[in-house]
C-alpha cells in the first residue's frame, strides 16, 4: 500500500480530446456533467455514471489494460525464464520511492519454479527487481555479497532457514517447507516492499499449502537486497487473528488473514488485510498494536458480499481510495447474461474494483469498476505526477485461463491511470478520448 500524498499532474486527456471526442463522451454523463458548462471539471475526464443495480460490473472495454495505455516490464531474466522468455508472474507490484534523494522503482510479485505450472503448492521465495525508471532496464537486485552461492534476486525463501541465529530469525517455524518431494509445501504470495523511516520492509502471506497461512512482515537490516529477518510479532503465527472465512480443503486451525500490505502516512504505518481489515503498526514497526478484534473499513457492501482480495490504499490529492480485487462472474438469470461482483456463477475477470473517502478507516463510497482484468494490484505515482497500476492477467480462470491466452497471462504489467478530479474525486484505468 502506499502512503505518499500524490499532488497535482497534468491531464493528458484535456490535451488529446477534441470537439467530437467531447460530445461522444458526453453521452455517457449527466446533464450536469463534464463539458456542461465552463467548470473546473471541464479539465479533467468524466465520470462514468453508476452501473445498476450496485454490484454489476462494468464491462466497457475502454477499461481495459490496452497496447495505447499499458505496457509489459522487461524485466531481468532468471535461468528459469529462458525457455518461456519473459518472467512468470501473478501479483504484480511496482513502486517508486526516493532514497538518498534518488528515485528507485521496485518490482516484485509471486514466482514458480521452473518445474511446476504455478505458485502452489510450494514456490522458493520472493525476488525483487529494480530500475531507476519505468522505462528500466529492468536488473535483478544484487544479493550476490549477501549469498554468494544462491541466486541473484532473491532476498527471502523458506529456504533460507539455515540461517536463523539464537536471537535472529530469518524463517520462521511456521513458514518452514512441510513434506518432502510430490508432498513438498509452502508457497509465498503477494510480496510487497516499501521503504519507511529510512528501512526496507516487505510484507507478504505464506499461502494455502503452507504450515500457516497469513501475513508476515521482513524488516532487511541492510538495503534493498536484505539481508531480511521476520519481525517479532511473527515469530509464532501470522498476523492477527484465525479467520473465519476459511476456504474449502483449507485446516481453520492455520488460516489467518491473507493479502496483507502496508499504508503509511507520515511517521505512522498500518498493515492492510484482505477484505475489511487494518492495524497499527508499533513504532519500532516489530508486531501491531492491536492483537486481536482489528478494525474494519468503513465499506458500502454490495448486497451479497463476495469474496475480495488484495485489498490496498491510496492516498491521492487529498482523498483515500480502497482497492479490492473481484472476480467479475456471469450468471444467466431469466436467460440473460448478468456480469456481477457475486458469490455465484462463472468466472471471467478479475477486476479491480475501487471506492473513496475522506478519512482513511471511512465510511468508503460505494464501488466502482476501475479496471477490467486488472485484479490483485497496487496503485502508485511515478516522477512526473503519473498514476500507474500494476495487472498481472490471471491465469487461474476465466478470460485469462482460456487456451488461446493462457500464454499472455501472469506478467508483469503496469497502465495508466487517470483522476477524475476534485468533483469527481474517481479513478480509472486511462480509457480512449
Amino acid at each position: 500500500m502506499s502512503g505518499f500524498e500524490t499532488g497535482p499532474h497534468p491531464n493528458r486527456r484535456t490535451l488529446l480530446l477534441g470537439a467530437a471526442g467531447a460530445l461522444g463522451m458526453a453521452t455517457f454523463l449527466p446533464a450536469a456533467g463534464w463539458g456542461a458548462g465552463v467548470s473546473s471539471q471541464q479539465d479533467y475526464p468524466p465520470n462514468w455514471p453508476p452501473v445498476e443495480p450496485y454490484g454489476d460490473a462494468d464491462t466497457r472495454k475502454d477499461l481495459e489494460p490496452r497496447g495505447d495505455n499499458s505496457r509489459v516490464l522487461d524485466l531481468e531474466l532468471r535461468s528459469r525464464d529462458q525457455e518461456l522468455g519473459r518472467v512468470w508472474i501473478r501479483d504484480t507490484y511496482v513502486n517508486r520511492f526516493v532514497v538518498d534523494g534518488q528515485e528507485v522503482y521496485v518490482a516484485t510479485g509471486t514466482t514458480k519454479v521452473a518445474s511446476r505450472p504455478g505458485a502452489a503448492p510450494w514456490n522458493d521465495g520472493i525476488f525483487l527487481w529494480i530500475a531507476d525508471s519505468l522505462d528500466g532496464p529492468w536488473k535483478l537486485v544484487d544479493t550476490t555479497e549477501i549469498r554468494p552461492d544462491a541466486e541473484k534476486g532473491k532476498v527471502w525463501s523458506p529456504e533460507f532457514v539455515g540461517e536463523n541465529e539464537p536471537d535472529r530469525t530469518v524463517v520462521a517455524p511456521w513458514q518452514r517447507y512441510a513434506g518432502e518431494g510430490d508432498e513438498k509445501r509452502g508457497d509465498v504470495w503477494a510480496p510487497e516492499v516499501h521503504h519507511f523511516r529510512g528501512t526496507w520492509y516487505i510484507v507478504a502471506c505464506m499461502g494455502d499449502h503452507s504450515r500457516k497461512v497469513g501475513s508476515f512482515l521482513l524488516k532487511s537490516e541492510g538495503g534493498i537486497a536484505g539481508p531480511y529477518r521476520v519481525v517479532r510479532g511473527n515469530l509464532d503465527k501470522p498476523f492477527g487473528e484465525l479467520n473465519p472465512g476459511t476456504p474449502d480443503g483449507i485446516d481453520p486451525n492455520v488460516y489467518y488473514h491473507i493479502d496483507g500490505g502496508i499504508y503509511a502516512e507520515g511517521d505512522k504505518a498500518w498493515l492492510v488485510l484482505h477484505n475489511d481489515l487494518y492495524a497499527e503498526f508499533e513504532d519500532d514497526m516489530e508486531d501491531i498494536v492491536q492483537k486481536t478484534n482489528l478494525p474494519k473499513f468503513g465499506q458500502t457492501r454490495y448486497d451479497r458480499e463476495p469474496y475480495l482480495e488484495g485489498a490496498h490504499v491510496l492516498k491521492h490529492e487529498g482523498k483515500y481510495y480502497l482497492m479490492h480485487a473481484a472476480w467479475n462472474k456471469k450468471t444467466r438469470p431469466g436467460g440473460t447474461v448478468r456480469q456481477a461482483y457475486t458469490r455465484e456463477g462463472e468466472r471471467h475477470q478479475y477486476d479491480a474494483i475501487i471506492a473513496v473517502s475522506d478519512h482513511f478507516e471511512g465510511p468508503y463510497s460505494k464501488r466502482w469498476t476501475a479496471g477490467i482484468g486488472a485484479g490483485h494490484n497496487n496503485l502508485f505515482v511515478d516522477g512526473d505526477g503519473q498514476v500507474w497500476a500494476t495487472f498481472f492477467r490471471n491465469p487461474a480462470a476465466g478470460y485469462w485461463a482460456d487456451p488461446s491466452r493462457v500464454d499472455d497471462a501472469a506478467v508483469a504489467g503496469v497502465v495508466r491511470v487517470e483522476w477524475t478530479g476534485p468533483e469527481g474525486n474517481r479513478l480509472y484505468v486511462e480509457r480512449r478520448g
